[in-house]
C-alpha cells in the first residue's frame, strides 16, 4: 500500500465523516431548513426552523453589551497585590457565579429569539434597546441582592445592615427589574407571532412560539408576585422564586407533550 493510502486509511480511522453520513445529515439539515453544515444531532432545535442569517450590527451590539454587563460584575478589575486582597475577592465568587449565571440565561434567550425569526423591524429593535437598558441597570442592584444574601447565609462577606423599609424597597427594585426583563421578552414573542404568516412559521413553530410567549409571561408573573409581596414582607420575596421551576416544568411538560403530538401529526400527512 502506497503512503498515500496509509494516509487515507489514517484519516478514515481517525474519524472522518462517512460520505453515506455526510449526506444523510445534510439531507436531514434541509429538511427542517438549516444550512448544510448543520448534521445529523447537531440542528439547534428539532422542531424549529432558525430563519436569521449572519450576525446583524443589532446581535452584535447587544453582544456587547451584554458582555459589558458581565464585566460590570467583577469583584474588582484590579489584581490583588496580596493573600488577604485575593481571598477577599475570592469571598465575592458565589454571588458572582449567581448573577453570571442570571445574565447568560437572559443572552440565550436573546439569542434564541434572534435565531429562530430574525427580526429587525423598528418595533423589535426597540424592544431590543429597552432590554440592553434594563440588563445594564439592574447589573448593581442585582449584585448588591446577592451580595448581601451571601453575607446572611454563608458569612462571604461584609455583612450590610439596613432596616425593614429599605429591605423592602430593595426586593422590590429587583421584583421589578425581573418582571420588566422577562415582560419584554413576552413582547418580543408576542409580536414574532402577530408576523407568523409573514415568516412562515409551522404549525408547530406556532405552538413553540405560544409556549414561549406562556413561558416568560410566567416569569414575569413571578416577579411582580415577589414585588408585592416585598411590599409588606420583604423576608418573604426571595422565596417566591422558588415557584419558577415547577411552573415552568408543568408549562414546559404541557406544551411539550402537545408540540409531540402535533409534530408527529405533521410528518404523517
Amino acid at each position: 500500500m502506497s503512503h498515500r493510502g496509509k494516509h487515507s486509511t489514517s484519516r478514515h480511522s481517525k474519524g472522518a465523516l462517512d460520505p453515506e453520513v455526510a449526506t444523510a445529515g445534510h439531507a436531514e439539515a434541509e429538511l427542517h431548513g438549516f444550512p448544510a453544515e448543520h448534521r445529523a444531532g447537531l440542528l439547534p432545535e428539532k422542531y424549529f426552523r432558525w430563519r436569521a442569517g449572519e450576525i446583524t450590527r443589532l446581535e452584535a451590539f447587544c453582544d456587547v453589551v451584554f458582555g459589558f454587563a458581565i464585566t460590570l460584575l467583577v469583584v474588582s478589575l484590579e489584581v490583588p497585590r496580596s493573600f488577604a486582597e485575593l481571598i477577599a475577592a475570592m469571598r465575592g465568587f458565589l454571588p458572582f457565579a449567581v448573577c453570571f449565571a442570571q445574565l447568560v440565561m437572559i443572552w440565550r434567550e436573546h439569542y434564541r429569539f434572534s435565531r429562530r425569526y430574525g427580526l429587525e423591524d423598528p418595533y423589535t429593535a426597540f424592544l431590543n434597546v429597552v432590554l440592553l437598558f434594563l440588563v445594564l441597570f439592574y447589573v448593581y442592584p442585582l449584585k448588591f441582592v446577592f451580595s448581601v444574601l451571601s453575607a446572611q447565609l454563608f458569612g462571604t462577606g461584609p455583612s450590610v445592615d439596613m432596616t425593614r423599609h429599605e429591605g423592602s424597597v430593595l426586593m422590590m427594585i429587583y421584583g421589578f427589574g425581573f418582571a420588566a426583563v422577562f415582560f419584554l421578552f413576552a413582547l418580543m414573542y408576542r409580536h414574532a407571532y402577530r408576523l407568523r404568516g409573514a415568516i412562515g412559521l409551522g404549525p408547530v413553530e406556532v405552538l413553540e412560539t405560544r409556549n414561549s410567549i406562556q413561558s416568560n409571561t410566567i416569569l414575569t408573573g413571578v416577579g411582580l408576585a415577589s414585588f408585592l409581596v416585598a411590599l409588606r414582607h420583604p423576608e418573604y420575596a426571595g422565596w417566591v422564586y422558588f415557584l419558577i421551576g415547577p411552573l415552568l416544568a408543568i408549562n414546559g411538560t404541557i406544551m411539550g407533550k402537545r408540540v409531540r403530538l402535533l409534530a408527529e401529526a405533521t410528518q404523517g400527512k
